[in-house]
């Protein structure tokens, strides 16, 4: 028997690959599916199954089009009721693989078909259990997504979820691994650990959602407690993992059609497409095509994009670092963002070289910042998230978090200039650019965010335990 946890850190989020014998089985699979199919070839075993522990929110599963490929049947838990064929697993029911068996524990409260995969070894002691979005190491999984399907409030849902974890995982033996589907990072909960594999008994010591004493109303008041609302392309990935979508490859095809300068002007003008830029913003700040958003490659890639982008069918003009347009469109593809209809050939450089009008954004450095900061007069705009704000800040910043700058751009000032920055510059170049293709010349963002500011003399407040105020 073998195990692989293939983790993905853009999206926090943890596929699996186990084989016994002549047999694999792949959980919760990403949206590119070759790396399954060839990894299954070289190690010459015949991919059996598919699980999926839930409806996914935050990215497009590969199920369908790697049971297309493979001819294996995916597997749900009890409630689930997808538009395609597959088998809608009992409580307790238990598959063959090899010689493991892997047994449906129906563990509903994050979403009602949640279940979470018991895996039996070869001597049929409980080994390791998938735990989808149930359970995550030092969290569990944010009780509101599935309101209005299940036709419940988020405290109905978590209590729920109190149950299932105090029947079905805490009944668990201490040594049986547990390997979550998302670890730090992820939308889906709101305080996971960085590690990403635990075991039963070392969660019910760390984690809080699964004190032994922990009431029902004191597990649903903090299981509950500071969440904030989901990305909006959540419900729209729930459709297409349950419904189905179009083929990978036809999305890729699609999406490498290469433009000449003029070509991708032409397209920007004739259709509504947004221009995503996805170079560092180290590069994108000194030159960039006027109205075009940045969200780098070099960080959670597509799960900004899902909150910035509110429609996954809006369509899509790439301008990447050449030889990253590929990887451009697969980490679109994989949170439902089909719609690339094409990419810059030869990327800013073309542009340029056409002889196209290009703009900036006002970088400054952490030191021309701190010569320019006064407490009473400067505008300071951070980014980041609440928690990362109230745990330390510049005194007298403003906290406008990227999440939600769409629905909070009349908080910018447009008649004094302003000063934006984020942790490290991915956001605040985010930012940047959104308010430059909305209208605002107005400011300026400091290279290397908070962590370099930090470390100068400008005043800042007295640190508190993120712990205590991280609220994500």
């Amino acid at each position: 028997m073998k195990i692989e946890q293939i983790y993905t850190g853009c999206l926090a989020q943890g596929a699996y690959y186990i084989t016994s014998k002549d047999e694999a089985v792949i959980i919760d699979p990403l949206r590119e599916i070759k790396p399954y199919i060839e990894r299954a070839k070289r190690d010459n075993v015949k991919i059996k199954y598919i699980l999926e522990t839930h409806f996914h929110a935050d990215f497009v599963s590969g199920h369908v089009d790697l049971a297309k490929a493979t001819g294996a049947k995916i597997i749900y838990g009890p409630t689930a009721a997808p538009d395609f064929d597959c088998i809608i697993a009992g409580d307790g029911e238990e598959f063959s693989v090899g010689d493991i068996k892997i047994k449906v524990l129906h563990t509903p409260g994050h979403t009602m078909e949640s279940s979470c995969f018991l895996l039996k070894d070869e001597n049929g002691k409980d080994a390791a259990l998938f735990s989808g979005d149930t359970l995550f190491i030092g969290d569990v999984g944010r009780p509101d997504l599935a309101q209005k399907a299940a036709d419940m409030t988020q405290e109905q849902l978590a209590a729920t979820l109190f149950h299932s974890l105090r029947d079905k995982v805490m009944t668990l033996a201490d040594d049986v691994v547990v390997y979550p589907a998302h670890g730090a990072g992820s939308a889906c909960g709101k305080n996971m650990s960085k590690e990403t594999i635990s075991t039963i008994g070392a969660q019910k010591k760390t984690n809080y959602a699964l004190r032994e004493n922990m009431t029902e109303e004191e597990f649903v008041k903090e299981v509950t407690d500071g969440l904030l609302p989901p990305p909006s392309y959540f419900p729209m990935n729930v459709a297409m993992n349950k419904k189905g979508y179009e083929n990978i490859d036809t999305v890729m095809e699609r999406g490498l059609q290469a433009m000449n300068a003029e070509e991708f002007e032409a397209a920007a003008n004739e259709t509504d497409s947004i221009m995503l830029d996805t170079r560092n913003d180290a590069f994108f700040h000194k030159a960039f095509i006027p109205n075009s958003v940045n969200i780098s490659l070099d960080g959670q890639f597509a799960p900004w994009v899902g909150t910035l982008i509110p429609d996954v069918k809006q369509q899509i003009l790439l301008i990447t670092e050449p030889g990253k347009e590929e990887e451009s469109v697969m980490r679109l593809a994989r949170v439902g963002y089909d719609k690339v209809i094409g990419y810059l050939k030869g990327g800013i450089e073309t542009w340029i070289k056409a002889g196209k009008e290009t703009d900036k954004v006002n970088r400054i450095s952490v030191l021309e910042f701190e010569k320019l900061y006064d407490k009473d007069k400067s505008i300071v705009i951070d980014v980041r998230k609440p928690g990362e704000y109230n745990s330390e800040h510049v005194d007298g910043a403003m906290n406008i978090p990227l999440d939600y700058i769409n629905v909070n751009l009349a908080e910018f000032p447009k008649d004094k200039e302003f000063v934006i920055h984020c942790e490290g510059g991915y956001r605040s170049m985010t930012a940047a650019s959104i308010l430059k293709s909305r209208g605002w010349e107005n400011f300026m963002e400091v290279e290397g965010g908070y962590s370099s500011i930090k470390e100068t003399n400008v005043p800042k407040t007295d640190f508190a335990c993120p712990s205590k105020t991280q609220k994500v």
